[in-house]
């Protein structure tokens, strides 16, 4: 079970231009690799999660299945864990609170928790979302104290990064205050690539700001100098990992080629 001292040690990694880096898995095996390289946490990404079990993104994980593999990796680690959870694994406030109770009863310190409407189309309005977000501090608050509600909306990653204007950040920035309202702890904008755009967020944002390291968006040094308190790398490690082993598989079984 986690404790206020672990959520908090946790929560104090958020640091502005010093960012905590979460190089994403997707199992235990996993993340003890992370954690070998001298990682001061590890986060869960939905999609390699998914993958990595056989389905799709976008909660096509059973809920059971994806805390059972929370358990393990939090077993397989001494770091805290950050899990994603999507969208909370249903629309109603209660369903959210539900299953972010129980990843925090899995030993998460924290989790993503998204505003697109998963399975259906767009973002939940903000109100809503709110809603959503309040249930889960609600929820996670009896349990234990100051677990890191990462907000994430997906404004930016729905669109394509050369669409994306000061108009939509002003709409992420609208989020992010009534999400910090709710209760979230961090505000995550996955898709946002213009240098300018980020500065303005990390300026302008009450939460600390996390940042996806996508091919195209800025290195890790670059969204420190622009105020990023926190990067994450989402499917990009489990995309190359298969890469690889496929590339590895392809010689072996083609030597007779070679």
């Amino acid at each position: 079970m986690n404790t206020p001292n672990n959520t908090q040690a946790f929560a104090a990694l958020h640091v502005k231009s010093d960012p905590l880096i979460l190089y994403n898995i997707w199992d235990p095996g996993s993340a003890r690799a992370v954690a070998a390289s001298g990682a001061k946490a590890i986060a869960t990404g939905s999609a390699p999660v998914a993958f990595a079990h056989g389905f799709a993104d976008g909660q096509k994980i059973p809920r059971a299945m994806m805390l059972d593999n929370l358990r393990r990796i939090v077993e397989a680690v001494d770091l805290p864990v950050t899990s994603d959870i999507e969208g909370g694994y249903g629309t109603a406030p209660a369903e959210v609170a539900e299953t972010a109770a129980e990843t925090v009863r899995a030993g998460a310190v924290g989790f993503n928790f998204e505003d697109q409407i998963v399975g259906g189309e767009g973002l939940h309005d903000i109100a809503t979302q709110a809603a959503r977000i309040s249930a889960a501090r609600e929820a996670v608050d009896a349990i234990t104290s100051d677990v890191f509600i990462n907000a994430r909306t997906d404004i930016f990653l729905k669109a394509k990064p050369d669409t994306h204007t000061e108009a939509m950040l002003d709409d992420a920035l609208a989020r992010a205050e009534a999400y910090a309202a709710a209760g979230a702890s961090g505000f995550f904008a996955p898709g946002l690539a213009d240098e300018a755009l980020i500065g303005r967020l990390c300026a302008e944002c009450s939460l600390p700001v996390n940042i996806i390291a996508l091919p195209h968006v800025p290195g890790p040094a670059r969204l420190a100098e622009l105020g990023a308190s926190r990067i994450s790398y989402g499917p990009v490690p489990y995309k190359q990992m298969v890469n690889w082993l496929e590339e590895q598989a392809r010689a072996a079984i083609g030597y007779r080629d070679a």
